[in-house]
Order: structure tokens, then C-alpha cells, then sequence
């Protein structure tokens, strides 16, 4: 363990929002990247002029969104060991034997970011999602996704694209699948049956980690059958999930993933609905006490300490992702975070800060 000067650069690091040697075990990064409200902290004050904008509309209200450009994405990894690449759940890479717009922009992140960057990218909806949402004037509807489970498509459609453009810069895989109630859903051992079927027939080099934000199938067959097959689990920390310490002892205090890789995202509070956590964190440039202030918060940060000394005792690697809405700014709550592990590892090396 280092001593009590090592730790006090390892402060001022955290407080420059450096994360890279916070601890050896834990790689931080963030779901998403590019925020105009990150400027100061993240990006250089002169990126403010080349600040694009963007509208959105989300639960009744308007928002602004300002972007900076993905040429900034080495700034980002200054800071940061991982970014979690979002906007691939949305559409494939590859269309009908075409690169997709989805692939021209990773090739852009690919061809920005440094070789030691890392990347986790979301597997697409198209095949992790067992039902598919669409807005209407009637509000949304859901409707079977035809393409649920199709390995072939997915790894011609997404993974082999993947590797062919990152390389061993990609680190892993999310596969988040929906919430849904427990009539809508197979029991669990037969999930683990389905889900099974997919994973047979899909490579194993690349780490895939498996978000399931249904906590009634989060039993021990289903985590039984995560490490049969070397997949992880993603611990998450989402409105209505279990909190990351319940789905530790639910997996049976374990992690399943066969390379030792571990994903840990803190997304949404708890029992918060997304809109009112966007609308709270929103424009994304500061700590909001509403969301970084309450008990679940404090709570939050625990469990990820927690997590990571975990990792450190199993010999895993964990990539620790935090999003803006679950604290008004994610470098602030890596920085939170960082902090308490560094507090941590004071205490266990015997020193005082």
C-alpha cells in the first residue's frame, strides 16, 4: 500500500479529475463523453468555441444540450482509463452489408482517441431487448422485437465490426436488456436457457458483461449460469434496481466474467424516474445536492468503494462508469468516488491523512 505522501498526489490528482492511479484495480470512465458542462473540468476552457448544440425533448420539457467535438476525445482520456460508448444500442454498425452512421462515428472516436484508450460499448437494442419501445401521439407503444437473441446478426451486424475497429482497445461488452414485469417474462432458469442459446453461438474474445434491470430474475441460476458460461454481471445502480450491495450477495459474492473484468455503472438514483434525474442534472456542469446529497447517493458511492476493494481482493479489474444523472456531473462523482477510495486504502495501509 503506498504511504501518505503518494496519497496526497493521488488527491491532487482526484481533484484535477485525473483518475488514472487511483487505485490498480479500478479503471474509472463515464457513460458518455462529450458535455459541454465538462468544460473546466474535463475539456479546455478554449473548446467552448467549437461547442455544437443539440435539443431534446423528455418529459414534457425542452433541453439545449451542448456537445464539443469528438476530435477532444484525447482530453477525455487525460482523465479518464475507459469511456462507455452509448450511442451503439441505438443502431448496428453494419446495415444490410453497410457501414451504418453508427460505424462512421466509432470510426471517428477510433481515430481520435490514443492507443491506450479503452472503450465498453453497448450492444445494440436490436438484440438485447425482448420488446421494442416507439413514441406515438398515444404515448409509447411496445411491440415484439423480431430480432430478440439473433446471434448471426449480432455478430456480423455489431461485433466483428467492433473488433475490426478498436481492436484490443475494446475492453468489453454491455448487454442491457429492459425491465420487465415478472407476467412478461420467462422464469429464470428458462432465461438462462434463452439467453444460453445466443451465447453459444457468440465469440468469446471480446468480454461481454450482461445488465438485466428485471430484479426478479437476478436468482442463483441465472448467476450460476453467468459463470458457467464467463459472462459478467453489471452492477448497477438504476432507479429500480436492488442496490449494488443486495446484487452482490445475490451472485453469491462473486464476479463471473472469465478474463477477471468486472462493470460497475451508476446510472439513475434509485426510485427516481429518468426524466426527473435528466431535468435535475441537466446542464450536466456541477454536483446537484437533489441528486448528490441524499442518503441513496451516499449509499451509491459506498457500494462503489466497496466494489472496488472487492475487485482487488478477487484479482478482477473493475471499470467503474458514472453518468451525470445520477450526480449532476460525473467527473464530480468519480472525483467523490476516488476520494472515498483513497480513504480507504489510507486506512488499510495504516497511515493517516
Amino acid at each position: 500500500m503506498p504511504d501518505v505522501s503518494s496519497l496526497d498526489v493521488l488527491r491532487d490528482q482526484a481533484d484535477a479529475y485525473v483518475f488514472q492511479h487511483i487505485h490498480p484495480h479500478v479503471r474509472f470512465g463515464t457513460a458518455s463523453d462529450r458535455y459541454a458542462g465538462w468544460i473546466g473540468q474535463i475539456y479546455p476552457e478554449s473548446a467552448t468555441e467549437e461547442v455544437s448544440t443539440q435539443s431534446r425533448s423528455l418529459g414534457g420539457s425542452s433541453y439545449s444540450i451542448g456537445k464539443v467535438p469528438i476530435s477532444y476525445a484525447p482530453e477525455y482520456f487525460d482523465h479518464f482509463s475507459v469511456l462507455e460508448v452509448d450511442f451503439t444500442f441505438y443502431h448496428p454498425l453494419h446495415d444490410a452489408g453497410d457501414p451504418t452512421r453508427t460505424f462512421h462515428t466509432l470510426k471517428r472516436y477510433a481515430d481520435a482517441a490514443p492507443s491506450t484508450a479503452r472503450f465498453l460499448l453497448k450492444a445494440p437494442q436490436r438484440f438485447s431487448a425482448r420488446t421494442l419501445r416507439t413514441n406515438t401521439s398515444d404515448g409509447p407503444r411496445y411491440t415484439d422485437n423480431a430480432n430478440y437473441l439473433d446471434a448471426e446478426a449480432y455478430v456480423s451486424t455489431f461485433l466483428d465490426p467492433a473488433r475490426e475497429l478498436l481492436d484490443n482497445r475494446l475492453v468489453g461488452v454491455i448487454f442491457q436488456q429492459e425491465y420487465q414485469r415478472r407476467g412478461d417474462s420467462p422464469p429464470p432458469r428458462a432465461f438462462a436457457e434463452e439467453l444460453d442459446s445466443f451465447f453459444a453461438e457468440v465469440p468469446t474474445e471480446v468480454p461481454t458483461h450482461l445488465e438485466i434491470r428485471s430484479a426478479h430474475l437476478l436468482q442463483p441460476v441465472y448467476f450460476d449460469w453467468l459463470a458457467s458460461r464467463g459472462l459478467g454481471h453489471v452492477f448497477s445502480h438504476w432507479n429500480w434496481l436492488p442496490m449494488i450491495r443486495e446484487q452482490w450477495h445475490r451472485c453469491g459474492q462473486r464476479f463471473t466474467e472469465r478474463t477477471g473484468t468486472v462493470v460497475s455503472r451508476l446510472l439513475t438514483p434509485r426510485d427516481m424516474p429518468y426524466a426527473e434525474a435528466f431535468k435535475h442534472a441537466h446542464p450536466f456542469d456541477a454536483a446537484v445536492p437533489a441528486l448528490s446529497e441524499t442518503q441513496q447517493a451516499q449509499d451509491m458511492v459506498l457500494d462503489a468503494t466497496a466494489l472496488a476493494f472487492q475487485a482487488e481482493k478477487q484479482e478482477a479489474n473493475l471499470y467503474l462508469i458514472a453518468n451525470n444523472r445520477a450526480w449532476g456531473n460525473a467527473p464530480e462523482l468519480a472525483r467523490t468516488i476516488a476520494h472515498r477510495i483513497l480513504d480507504e486504502r489510507a486506512k488499510r495501509s495504516g497511515k493517516r491523512t
